[in-house]
């Protein structure tokens, strides 16, 4: 029995250090388990952290970004074109007629457009008015074999301009209109029929019919210039166009460069002298040293002291030969 006890004995110290063993191995799993779980979490808040730390450092730097300006539109985009229009203009009790160049929209129909301007723009010389009531409407335009045939809306009738103001309104779409080389008489329909405007505003009336082109009346600019147009190209010679309205009808011309020096220079006469209207004509030849800029002054001269007087200027350039 002592040898069986002892056995017994051995074996319970066995089993306890065996149990005691795994008791310590799960300990030790759990522990390292924990450990593990432990360092994993660290891990994902760690990450956490860093995402929120870098997310909220770009939108920081999203909000103290300037916000970027829309950027203009390109005003060449819409293409322009040049149209003369002719208004009225009171000045010392004498009613005459005033020629503008406008810059608007290019249209095919370039008649119509340079009518919706006489209509819509807004004079640009001082003390000059529009003679078209706002609200006329141009109800069609047709142009064949020099005549051009305009049928306006009624609101046209509605203009109270007094007689002197009603011929020189009818001149004023007349000589709009004639600035057009297709164009060499005009006549006017209201509402798609002639005799519902003969008696137009109330004077003068549309019994004469078409009307022809009359710049007798057209007192400013004393000068202007059709050829060469702004920034034209010219070569040599250069052809000088225009009208004026000159004592004795002489008109001074020279093309300088950028540098004010003098290229070239003469003069011409106009077809009449003031206080009646005259077209001009003349070739100018000069000699470029190189590509240039420079500009293109036409002028009266004072007979009565030499000084140079209602000049136009006309910005040109030019290839060297």
């Amino acid at each position: 029995m002592g040898s069986i006890g002892r056995r017994l004995k051995h074996g319970n110290i066995l089993s306890i250090i065996w149990s005691s063993t795994q008791i310590s191995g799960i300990i030790y799993r759990e522990g390292r388990v924990k450990r593990i779980m432990k360092m994993k979490i660290f891990r994902i808040v760690t990450s956490l952290v860093i995402l929120f730390g870098l997310a909220g450092l770009v939108g920081c730097q999203a909000q103290t970004q300037p916000v970027p300006e829309p950027v203009p539109s390109d005003p060449q985009a819409i293409q322009t074109m040049n149209v003369a229009v002719y208004y009225l203009k009171d000045k010392n009790n004498e009613m005459y007629l005033v020629r503008e160049v406008h810059k608007v929209e290019k249209r095919v129909e370039v008649a119509r457009a340079a009518l919706h301007e006489l209509i819509s723009g807004n004079p640009l010389t001082s003390g000059a008015t529009k003679v078209l009531p706002a609200d006329t409407k141009i109800l069609g335009i047709k142009i064949e074999n020099g005549l051009a045939t305009v049928d306006f809306s009624g609101e046209v009738l509605k203009a109270n301009v007094g007689s002197t103001g009603e011929a020189l309104g009818i001149a004023s779409i007349v000589n709009t209109l004639t600035e057009f080389p297709t164009v060499q008489q005009v006549q006017f329909t209201v509402d798609g029929k002639a005799e519902n405007g003969m008696g137009w505003w109330g004077h003068v009336g549309l019994y004469e019919q078409p009307f022809k082109r009359n710049l007798s009346a057209v007192y400013e600019p004393v000068i202007w210039v059709n050829s060469p147009i702004a920034d034209q190209t010219i070569i040599s010679p250069v052809r000088i166009k225009g009208n004026a309205r000159i004592f004795e009808a002489m008109v001074s011309y020279r093309l300088r460069d950028a540098d004010g020096n003098i290229l070239a220079q003469g003069s011409t006469m106009a077809a009449a002298g003031a206080p009646e209207r005259g077209d001009f004509e003349a070739q100018l030849s000069f000699t470029p040293a190189s590509v240039g800029k420079g500009q293109l002054e036409v002028y009266e001269v004072s007979m009565k002291d030499g000084s140079e007087m209602n000049m136009v200027i006309v910005p040109v350039q030019w290839q060297s030969k």
